[in-house]
């Protein structure tokens, strides 16, 4: 596997030689750009401006517009000579508990792999992290950018989670949302009991692709020249609000040993099923 990154986990007085690499692959069909009238693939040029002809890449730097029309290059040793130290290390700067951190800020996961002479000191932190239930919080320079970070254990090695900034979230504020709704006791119950109902350890290997399947299943059709049609599939209309609870028992009664419960309000406030005696 082709490390992405390689320099120093930080944590403390202790440095762990690390690498880098990406947790996940893209698995997607390959599909290419045509002209429709000959179906000949589409190309694309990187043209310079100036003198109106197409650039090689090893001739393309990267500038920035400090005033319009004005650029400064920089090159490699530029973006490390800011700061060298974080394009080469891995700071830790605190651990906190995992569940400290919602999901909307995860961005990528990377795996980390000890590097020659770190392997005691990787699995020392990988053990301590295990047995604190603590994730280290961190910072790393990545394609010339600083990222927030937690590392924490997976199966027999260290994940890095690339976060998202807080400046990067969109404000939930600007969507359209109703005003808190009124809900009957009766339809609550009854949608606590479908979630009971359809609930399950997950098992990610159950999940895979199936549009994909489909979409390849079609391709090879018309490889052979046959004609595709439209299936006529009746999409789901929205459910009407005089239709909640009976839609709502129709998708519990799916379920062959379904009960519908009788409910009671406790004094917190929370909608709970009335248990039978003895």
């Amino acid at each position: 596997m082709h490390a992405l990154w390689s320099g120093t986990l930080s944590f403390g007085l202790i440095n762990i030689p690390v690498r880098l690499h990406s947790a996940t692959k893209e698995h997607v069909l390959d599909f290419h750009m045509l002209h429709e009238k000959d179906l000949s693939p589409i190309r694309y040029a990187r043209i310079c401006l100036e003198e109106d002809k197409e650039v090689p890449y090893q001739d393309i730097v990267k500038g920035f517009e400090y005033k319009k029309g004005n650029y400064i290059a920089l090159n490699k040793e530029d973006f490390e000579a800011a700061d060298i130290k974080k394009t080469k290390t891995i700071e830790i700067q605190q651990f906190s508990p995992a569940n400290e951190f919602h999901s909307i800020y995860f961005d990528k996961p990377y795996f980390l792999e000890p590097d020659k002479g770190g392997d005691k000191a990787y699995y020392l932190l990988y053990q301590a992290l295990q047995q604190s239930k603590k994730v280290a919080v961190g910072s790393l320079v990545l394609r010339n950018r600083e990222h927030v970070l937690i590392v924490e254990p997976y199966k027999e090695g260290l994940l890095l989670h690339q976060l998202r900034y807080p400046a990067e979230i969109r404000n939930i504020a600007e969507l359209k949302l109703s005003k808190k709704m009124s809900i009957n006791k009766n339809e609550l119950a009854m949608a606590l009991m479908l979630i009971s109902k359809l609930s399950r350890k997950f098992k990610p290997e159950e999940y895979h692709d199936t549009y994909e399947e489909k979409l390849t299943a079609l391709i090879k059709q018309k490889m052979r020249g046959r004609k595709i049609q439209k299936p006529k599939v009746n999409l789901p209309k929205p459910t009407k609000v005089y239709d909640l609870m009976s839609k709502l028992k129709a998708s519990i009664k799916k379920s062959p040993k379904s009960k519908l419960p009788r409910t009671r309000t406790s004094k917190s406030g929370k909608v709970v099923p009335i248990r039978k005696k003895g």
